[in-house]
Protein backbone atom coordinates (compact mmCIF):
# COMPACT_ATOMS: atom_id res chain seq x y z
CA UNK A 1 0.00 0.00 0.00
CA UNK A 2 1.45 3.35 -0.90
CA UNK A 3 2.00 6.18 1.56
CA UNK A 4 -0.92 8.28 0.33
CA UNK A 5 -3.42 5.44 0.89
CA UNK A 6 -1.98 4.84 4.38
CA UNK A 7 -2.33 8.54 5.19
CA UNK A 8 -5.95 8.63 3.96
CA UNK A 9 -6.81 5.57 6.10
CA UNK A 10 -5.10 7.09 9.15
CA UNK A 11 -6.96 10.39 8.76
CA UNK A 12 -10.27 8.52 8.37
CA UNK A 13 -9.63 6.47 11.52
CA UNK A 14 -8.66 9.53 13.56
CA UNK A 15 -11.84 11.29 12.37
CA UNK A 16 -13.93 8.38 13.66
CA UNK A 17 -12.35 8.41 17.13
CA UNK A 18 -14.46 9.63 20.07
CA UNK A 19 -13.63 12.89 21.80
CA UNK A 20 -10.86 12.33 24.30
CA UNK A 21 -11.56 12.41 28.01
CA UNK A 22 -9.42 15.57 28.19
CA UNK A 23 -12.45 17.34 26.69
CA UNK A 24 -14.79 16.02 29.40
CA UNK A 25 -15.81 17.79 32.59
CA UNK A 26 -14.79 16.52 36.02
CA UNK A 27 -18.42 15.56 36.64
CA UNK A 28 -18.60 13.42 33.51
CA UNK A 29 -15.31 11.74 34.32
CA UNK A 30 -16.59 11.10 37.86
CA UNK A 31 -19.78 9.50 36.54
CA UNK A 32 -17.69 7.06 34.53
CA UNK A 33 -16.83 5.34 37.82
CA UNK A 34 -20.49 4.31 37.96
CA UNK A 35 -20.37 2.28 34.73
CA UNK A 36 -21.88 -1.16 35.28
CA UNK A 37 -24.83 -2.56 37.22
CA UNK A 38 -25.81 -1.52 40.74
CA UNK A 39 -28.58 -2.70 43.09
CA UNK A 40 -29.80 -1.73 46.54
CA UNK A 41 -32.59 -0.43 48.71
CA UNK A 42 -34.17 3.02 48.55
CA UNK A 43 -35.62 4.55 51.72
CA UNK A 44 -38.08 7.35 50.99
CA UNK A 45 -39.06 10.06 53.48
CA UNK A 46 -42.66 8.85 53.05
CA UNK A 47 -41.65 5.65 54.87
CA UNK A 48 -41.61 3.52 51.72
CA UNK A 49 -38.70 1.12 51.26
CA UNK A 50 -38.26 -0.14 47.70
CA UNK A 51 -35.73 -2.07 45.67
CA UNK A 52 -33.66 -0.05 43.21
CA UNK A 53 -31.42 -1.11 40.34
CA UNK A 54 -29.32 1.00 37.96
CA UNK A 55 -27.33 0.15 34.87
CA UNK A 56 -24.86 2.79 33.63
CA UNK A 57 -23.62 2.45 30.03
CA UNK A 58 -21.24 4.59 28.00
CA UNK A 59 -22.74 5.31 24.54
CA UNK A 60 -22.42 7.73 21.61
CA UNK A 61 -18.72 7.18 21.07
CA UNK A 62 -17.96 7.75 24.75
CA UNK A 63 -19.80 11.09 24.91
CA UNK A 64 -22.88 10.11 26.92
CA UNK A 65 -23.66 7.89 29.89
CA UNK A 66 -27.16 6.41 30.01
CA UNK A 67 -28.51 5.24 33.34
CA UNK A 68 -31.47 2.88 33.24
CA UNK A 69 -32.97 3.17 36.71
CA UNK A 70 -35.68 0.86 38.08
CA UNK A 71 -37.32 1.84 41.37
CA UNK A 72 -39.98 -0.49 42.72
CA UNK A 73 -40.45 -1.95 39.22
CA UNK A 74 -40.80 1.44 37.47
CA UNK A 75 -38.17 2.14 34.80
CA UNK A 76 -36.71 5.61 34.20
CA UNK A 77 -33.77 6.95 32.17
CA UNK A 78 -31.12 9.54 33.07
CA UNK A 79 -28.48 10.83 30.65
CA UNK A 80 -25.14 12.38 31.60
CA UNK A 81 -23.16 14.32 29.00
CA UNK A 82 -21.13 17.45 28.47
CA UNK A 83 -22.12 20.63 26.65
CA UNK A 84 -19.16 22.92 26.00
CA UNK A 85 -17.28 21.39 28.97
CA UNK A 86 -20.25 21.67 31.37
CA UNK A 87 -21.99 18.56 32.64
CA UNK A 88 -25.65 18.23 31.65
CA UNK A 89 -27.94 15.71 33.33
CA UNK A 90 -31.45 14.95 32.03
CA UNK A 91 -33.83 12.70 33.95
CA UNK A 92 -36.84 11.13 32.23
CA UNK A 93 -38.96 10.61 35.33
CA UNK A 94 -41.92 8.47 36.29
CA UNK A 95 -43.44 11.69 37.68
CA UNK A 96 -44.07 12.70 34.07
CA UNK A 97 -41.45 15.44 33.87
CA UNK A 98 -37.98 15.72 32.34
CA UNK A 99 -35.89 17.87 34.68
CA UNK A 100 -32.43 19.00 33.64
CA UNK A 101 -29.65 19.44 36.17
CA UNK A 102 -26.33 21.19 36.47
CA UNK A 103 -23.38 20.27 38.65
CA UNK A 104 -23.47 21.67 42.16
CA UNK A 105 -20.39 19.81 43.37
CA UNK A 106 -17.87 17.48 41.73
CA UNK A 107 -15.13 16.01 43.92
CA UNK A 108 -13.43 12.63 44.12
CA UNK A 109 -16.02 11.52 46.71
CA UNK A 110 -19.19 13.44 45.80
CA UNK A 111 -21.14 14.36 42.71
CA UNK A 112 -24.23 16.46 43.27
CA UNK A 113 -26.65 17.95 40.78
CA UNK A 114 -29.29 20.64 41.23
CA UNK A 115 -32.24 21.55 39.06
CA UNK A 116 -31.53 23.94 36.22
CA UNK A 117 -34.01 26.68 37.14
CA UNK A 118 -34.39 27.76 33.51
CA UNK A 119 -36.42 24.59 32.87
CA UNK A 120 -39.43 26.31 34.46
CA UNK A 121 -40.77 23.68 36.89
CA UNK A 122 -42.58 25.08 39.92
CA UNK A 123 -43.41 23.40 43.23
CA UNK A 124 -47.10 22.70 43.57
CA UNK A 125 -47.63 22.97 39.82
CA UNK A 126 -45.25 20.23 38.63
CA UNK A 127 -43.97 17.01 40.20
CA UNK A 128 -40.21 16.77 39.58
CA UNK A 129 -36.85 15.78 40.97
CA UNK A 130 -35.01 18.80 42.38
CA UNK A 131 -31.61 17.34 43.28
CA UNK A 132 -29.55 14.15 42.98
CA UNK A 133 -26.24 13.32 44.65
CA UNK A 134 -23.80 10.42 44.67
CA UNK A 135 -21.50 9.93 47.67
CA UNK A 136 -18.58 7.56 47.12
CA UNK A 137 -16.31 5.99 49.72
CA UNK A 138 -12.80 5.64 48.25
CA UNK A 139 -12.20 2.70 50.63
CA UNK A 140 -15.23 0.89 49.20
CA UNK A 141 -15.65 1.86 45.51
CA UNK A 142 -18.35 -0.79 45.05
CA UNK A 143 -20.85 0.98 47.33
CA UNK A 144 -22.45 4.37 46.69
CA UNK A 145 -25.07 6.41 48.53
CA UNK A 146 -27.55 8.05 46.16
CA UNK A 147 -29.70 10.83 47.62
CA UNK A 148 -32.48 12.75 45.94
CA UNK A 149 -35.12 15.36 46.63
CA UNK A 150 -38.35 15.59 44.66
CA UNK A 151 -41.29 17.97 44.75
CA UNK A 152 -44.47 15.89 44.72
CA UNK A 153 -47.79 17.66 45.14
CA UNK A 154 -45.92 20.72 46.38
CA UNK A 155 -44.24 18.74 49.17
CA UNK A 156 -40.51 17.96 49.31
CA UNK A 157 -39.83 14.23 49.47
CA UNK A 158 -36.35 12.86 49.96
CA UNK A 159 -34.85 9.49 49.20
CA UNK A 160 -31.65 7.74 50.21
CA UNK A 161 -30.43 4.56 48.55
CA UNK A 162 -27.38 2.48 49.31
CA UNK A 163 -26.43 0.71 46.10
CA UNK A 164 -23.74 -1.89 45.51
CA UNK A 165 -21.98 -2.83 42.31
CA UNK A 166 -23.41 -6.05 40.87
CA UNK A 167 -21.15 -6.14 37.79
CA UNK A 168 -18.93 -3.91 35.70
Amino acid sequence: MNRLKKLVILVALVGMSPISSADSSAGFEGMKTMLGEWAGTLNRSTGEVVETRSTFRLVSGGNTIIETLVEDGVEMITTYSDNDGEMVVRHYCSLGTEPEFKVAKATATELSFTLDETIGYHEGHHDFVQAISYAMDPKNPNEVIVSSVASVGGEAQSGRAVIRRVSE
